[in-house]
């Protein structure tokens, strides 16, 4: 302790003196930054080539990216930075529920669990909450039975939002005395009358990181749903909607803005048995493929452009635009690149075709196909999208399988390509088309990447993305494959609707749209902030 005090007080008399007899009188340093042109042209001349070119320009993007990435790595945020939910990395689809994909969430202190619905197309995350009309938490079907709305005021970090904060859109609609001040939010989505409507609070997404498991309290602007309307009373998305999209509000870009993560980016992956992960600050690795987003002047989506449909050795230039969605189910085509995939798809199937709608239910697809008594296997065409850039977009799971139920086994009956014409100016590719992908959603360098990827691992898969900017070449090559719905039938794993199951057909095909409804360019509804 004296050596520590008697090295201050030497510093301290040094100053001193340097400042008692001016400064002629001492020593001087200039202090220069490593990236700095003096230490680049020091480190130049003397032969330090690789230090010279580890910086790029001062002043350049390039310049403050880096700074960013240092200083994010000097907080313990690179290598291992990713964060997830608290609750567990695991999320799942649920056949029952519309075919989306669910995480369970924490909200509040003390904290509160909801099962959301990870949507990519919508940007506002939303909860029910001092409901005026919601659906029925109890009696779910999801084995969940103790969910419970949120309500700010059982939570000590909950904040009102007001109509004077940066998030909220539409500070005129504060003058309706129904929010006491609050700024109230209204989203519509293309499912028919589907909406949610509230006022948005402020409070802690609970997350925890991957490496280390440390818990981190992210302060997130939501929407206290407090009507529901349309599909939301029907089963989808029951408990609440996390919008992943680009817009301010989104929690993604709450992270991003607040430096918890080190990367604005985002990855998906999507298991084939229905399961899967998430991680927030994830920009992918290497031997992944990528594509940019194309930009939007207002509502900017996850929009990416497609140069051709390639199915087996056919491939037909085209060039269309499509939403990458998380929250649709299925994939949505508008001609003339819906009837190019199922025509060309169909004539490659040996199986004849057939009609699993009933007098209870609907079915939406509209090629569809039966298999023999005994039959398990079925020879289907690779199916792959040619991206703008040359990289494949490979399609991994392009039907789904039609089963029923005999002595209480399922057993298959048939299967559908899991495509449907658009009846919407708009391409969506859905949450089908992602099965057996890691998706890397790279809001930082504005670029879509993908690779086949084992979840469970965490892990690419041995055979890599599909990157060839050509189609198979040889129908030879086709493998069997074989359908399980002894798999399919459980509910957290891939959809298998049965026709036993009255009403499930309608309702989970009208519920596998969650756009909101401004990317039709439809007007917004009054004293509503729509996100």
């Amino acid at each position: 302790m004296a050596r520590s005090t008697h090295r201050y007080l030497f510093a301290v008399a040094v100053v001193a003196a340097c400042l008692a007899a001016g400064e002629a009188s001492c020593v001087g340093f200039d202090l220069h930054h490593r990236s700095s042109p003096v230490v680049r042209r020091w480190a130049a001349a003397r032969g330090h080539h690789a230090l010279a070119a580890e910086w790029p320009a001062k002043g350049s993007p390039e310049y403050y990216s880096a700074l960013s990435r240092h200083d994010r790595a000097r907080r313990g945020l690179a290598d291992g930075g990713l964060l997830t939910f608290a609750d567990g990395n695991d999320t799942y689809r649920l056949s029952d529920l519309g075919f989306l994909h669910y995480a369970e969430v924490s909200l509040g202190t003390p904290n509160a669990t909801f099962l959301v619905a990870l949507d990519t197309g919508s940007d506002l995350f939303w909860v029910p909450c001092d409901c005026k009309q919601c659906a029925p938490l109890s009696g779910n079907g999801t084995g969940q039975d103790v969910l419970k709305p949120y309500s700010p005021k059982l939570s000590s970090t909950s904040k009102q939002v007001t109509c004077a904060d940066p998030l909220c859109d539409r500070p005129n609609g504060c003058s309706a005395a129904a929010t006491n001040g609050s700024c109230p939010y209204g989203v519509r989505y293309v499912s028919a009358n589907t909406s949610s409507s509230g006022v948005l609070v402020r409070d802690v997404l609970h997350l925890t990181r991957e490496a280390g498991g440390a818990a981190v309290e992210a302060p997130v602007v939501f929407g206290c749903g407090q009507v529901q309307t349309g599909l939301f009373l029907e089963g989808g998305a029951f408990d609440g909607l996390l919008g992943l999209g680009m817009d301010k509000v989104s929690v993604p870009s709450v992270l991003a803005t607040s430096g918890l993560v080190a990367s604005d980016s985002f990855s998906m992956c999507f298991s084939r048995d229905g399961h899967g992960r998430i991680n927030f600050g994830d920009a992918g690795g290497p031997g992944q493929s990528e594509t940019p987003f194309v930009p939007r002047a207002t509502r900017p989506t996850y929009n990416v452009s497609f140069t051709a449909i390639n199915v087996e050795t056919r491939s037909v230039a085209t060039e269309f635009t499509a939403v990458m969605d998380s929250g649709t189910s299925f994939t949505y085509l508008n001609d003339p690149e819906y009837t190019e995939l199922a025509t060309n798809f169909n004539s490659q199937i040996r199986e004849k075709r057939a009609n699993f709608s009933s007098a209870s239910s609907d079915v939406p697809f509209e090629y569809c196909y039966g298999l023999s008594s005994g039959q398990t296997e079925v020879v289907l065409p690779e199916v792959s999208l040619t991206t703008k850039g040359g990289a494949l977009f490979p399609v991994t799971r392009s039907i789904i399988v039609f089963a029923d139920e005999t002595n209480g086994q399922p057993r298959a009956v048939g299967y559908c390509l899991a495509v449907l014409k658009s009846d919407i100016p708009i391409n969506i590719i859905g949450q089908n088309f992602m099965t057996g992908l890691k998706v890397v959603f790279n809001r930082e360098k504005s670029v879509l990447s993908w690779q086949k990827f084992d979840c469970y691992k965490n892990a690419a898969v041995a055979d890599g993305p599909d990157a060839s900017p050509s189609p198979s070449p040889a129908p030879a090559s086709r493998r069997p494959t074989t359908l399980t719905p002894q798999q399919d039938a459980n509910p957290g794993a891939a959809p298998v609707p049965r026709p036993m199951a009255a009403g499930s057909h309608h309702a989970a095909g009208a519920l596998s749209m969650l756009l909101p409804l401004l990317l039709l360019g439809l007007q917004p509804l009054d004293r509503f902030l729509l996100v």
